[in-house]
């Protein structure tokens, strides 16, 4: 095989620069972005194999073009797995992205213009979730349920309440920056008793279902399910739609010809090495390992006196409101923490008076760490980090020990597909 890096490296010395720089920033620091994940060796080795180059419009058996008899052979594997992993009638492999997905559900499902009832965005939703800015926030008419001050539960008489209000066609429940578990069987009981469809985006906790660390909507009935493939399950970039089979079709047809065109062939065989891994013994383990270590991250931080959204966590992630906690903006502690080599991510809280572009929150979760072999006693150790870098403001000096600390730690962990 050619020596890539070193042609990239001679052709291209700039774009070599960066890919060096990169893969050293995630030797060298702590990632803790919960949607962020250090991928299996041989899903970056598919990610650049020969199936890039195939264009497979269509499903297998039903393609557009010739040459399909291997890529026919992946999407089936890929398929496969995926109904057995999470206990799916029907899956759909090919979406490109988290948003895509999720687009190609409620097009599929609805018409424009129908009612559908999900999370605020600040309170954990996601921008697809009907979020103003977005365009499904444009086609369809979205209400937008809230969790409570406080404790930040969800209160589901509440929910009720709004469902018989607004009459929605699909209840939507999922979450991208919410710590805590939902109640599947009471979104069920609420959207039967007003005749809705049940979605769960589960993107950011897909592993953990997978895992069976966390539990399943589909075993709650719900209709569809929908989740990333890298985040909590290490795979490609990519979505993943799980279905009862009397949507597999209008799902199928959302998908493709109705929302894009040729699947990522390349990322639909890195998808099925992932699925792999995610039904092993292995994968259950370090699911488990992912819950554990949120908490510990959790009570050390509420140990060095940070305030966390909800109080705490039940999932892979958790927020510091960094306002109430160390008098800084999201923006502010995400710079700081970088600063020290800890990757997190600045975040709205709920009803948040800042804007995104700064919020009062820093998000952190623990897949990645846990990838790298990262544990409880680990977490003790960056939860005291974090408050270091978070309470040092301009202290260059406090800031550059703990880097250099953060740094050394790092060294007895490697990078799978790196190292």
């Amino acid at each position: 095989m050619p020596d890539y890096r070193s042609i990239l490296e001679s052709n291209d010395p700039e774009v070599y620069a960066a890919l060096v720089g990169e893969e050293a920033r995630q030797r060298d620091g702590i990632e803790l972005i919960p949607s962020e994940n250090y991928t299996y060796p041989e899903v970056l080795a598919l990610l650049g194999s020969v199936f890039t180059n195939k264009y497979s419009e269509g499903y297998p058996g039903k393609r557009y073009y010739g040459g399909q008899e291997y890529t026919d052979a992946i999407e089936e594997i890929a398929r496969e797995r995926a109904r057995a992993v999470f206990r799916a009638e029907h899956a759909n492999v090919q979406p490109l992205s988290g948003s895509a997905m999720n687009q190609a559900v409620y097009l599929g499902l609805l018409e424009p213009g129908d009612p559908i009832l999900a999370m605020e965005l600040s309170h954990g939703g996601h921008l697809t979730h009907g979020a103003p800015v977005s365009h499904m926030g444009r086609i369809f008419n979205f209400a937008r349920y809230k969790t409570q001050p406080g404790d930040g539960a969800i209160d589901y008489d509440h929910v009720r309440d709004m469902a018989l209000e607004h009459r929605p066609k699909l209840l939507l429940c999922g979450y991208s920056s919410y710590p805590r578990d939902l109640d599947y069987a009471a979104f069920k009981r609420i959207a039967d008793e007003v005749g809705a469809l049940t979605m769960a985006d589960i993107s950011h906790y897909g592993g953990l279902v997978a895992g069976n660390a966390m539990a399943n909507p589909l075993d709650a009935g719900f209709d569809v399910i929908t989740t990333t493939t890298h985040k909590s399950l290490r795979g490609p970039r990519g979505g993943l739609i799980l279905c009862r089979e009397e949507f597999a079709k209008a799902i199928d047809s959302s998908v493709f010809p109705g929302l894009q065109g040729g699947p990522h062939m390349n990322q639909v065989a890195a998808t099925a090495v992932t699925l792999q891994h995610a039904a092993s013994d292995a994968f259950a383990s370090y699911s488990r390992a992912v819950l554990a270590n949120a908490k510990a991250l959790a009570a050390s931080l509420l140990e060095h006196g940070a305030t966390l959204v909800t109080g705490g966590t039940d999932n892979h992630m958790l927020v510091i409101d960094v306002i109430a906690s160390y008098g800084l903006d999201g923006r502010a502690a995400q710079a700081l923490l970088d600063g020290v080599g800890i990757t997190t991510n600045k975040q709205v809280t709920p009803d948040d008076p800042l804007p995104p572009f700064r919020g009062s929150g820093v998000r952190i979760g623990t897949p990645a760490a846990t990838t790298r072999g990262m544990g409880t006693q680990d977490m003790a150790r960056i939860g005291a980090w974090i408050d270091r870098a978070l309470r040092a403001g301009g202290d260059a000096k406090a800031l550059a020990a703990a880097a250099q600390e953060v740094r050394a730690f790092c060294q007895a962990f490697p990078v799978p597909g790196l190292d």
